[in-house]
């Protein structure tokens, strides 16, 4: 049986749903290449964390959804060369008609098929890996497995950093979480759980990253002022929640 997809709007907000009331996507119609769901914008939060203006130079979106991670990309980081998968056609028909999903070029390319599959098979490697595979009912599937997060690894550059996105209300988030810090040697992190019950996990590969956290603010007000994203209110959230022991974000 097909998954239904829904368009709503609401407060100058389109939204993107299969077949049920869970939002898989949003985009505010007159801001188009802005982030409007708070965890599309802490998924990004790998620009902290490398120098944004040469990184990422390739990415990798698994889910494309409303297409919010991939305008943003194609807007605000012209360096980015962006690969998409999307398992669903309709999904694409969808971003295409309603979320000003950009024409492919040379720089965005769209691959309909198994983002699991695409990330066991391909020899291609990205300095950002960016998960966000959901059904209908909230459920991540393979991309949520010990097997993917061991491959996505080595798909990853030398300045890699995977970033996924965990539904966080559901109770084996933690469960995702072990997986990735398995799967990268400790070297992964999760963001404190947004309002909206999503929770944002990072993994690292390559190059050490060990940020002062006043470092971290910097970067945040530079990226806000270059690109409208805000992740100041993250930094908070990261250092309220204990998870910059010493001052200093070490991945």
């Amino acid at each position: 049986m097909s998954t239904p997809i829904d368009i709503s709007e609401d407060g100058g907000v389109r939204y993107l749903h299969f077949g049920s009331e869970w939002v898989q996507g949003a985009m505010r119609i007159r801001r188009p290449n802005a982030l409007e769901l708070a965890y599309t914008r802490e998924m990004m939060a790998g620009l902290l964390l490398r120098d944004a203006d040469e990184w990422p130079r390739t990415a990798l979106v698994i889910g494309l959804g409303a297409a919010s991670l991939t305008r943003f990309l194609h807007h605000h980081c012209p360096q980015t060369r962006t690969q998409v998968v999307e398992i669903e056609p309709r999904v694409v028909a969808a971003a295409r008609q309603f979320f000003k999903l950009p024409a492919e070029d040379e720089r965005l390319a769209i691959h309909v098929g198994d983002g699991v599959r695409y990330v066991m098979e391909t020899e291609r490697k990205f300095d950002l890996i960016l998960v966000d595979g959901f059904d209908r009912n909230a459920r991540a599937g393979a991309l949520d497995t010990a097997p993917f997060y061991a491959a996505a690894r080595t798909r990853l550059s030398g300045q890699g950093l995977l970033s996924v996105n965990l539904f966080g209300r559901s109770r084996g988030f933690r469960a995702s979480v072990e997986r990735i810090i398995t799967a990268f040697d400790d070297r992964a992190i999760a963001f404190p759980s947004c309002d909206s019950g999503n929770v944002v996990a990072f993994g690292a590969e390559g190059e050490r990253i060990d940020i002062p956290v006043a470092e971290l603010r910097e970067r945040a007000r530079a990226l806000k002022e270059k690109t409208g994203l805000d992740l100041g209110p993250t930094v908070t959230r990261l250092e309220q929640a204990g998870s910059l022991p010493g001052g200093r974000l070490m991945l």
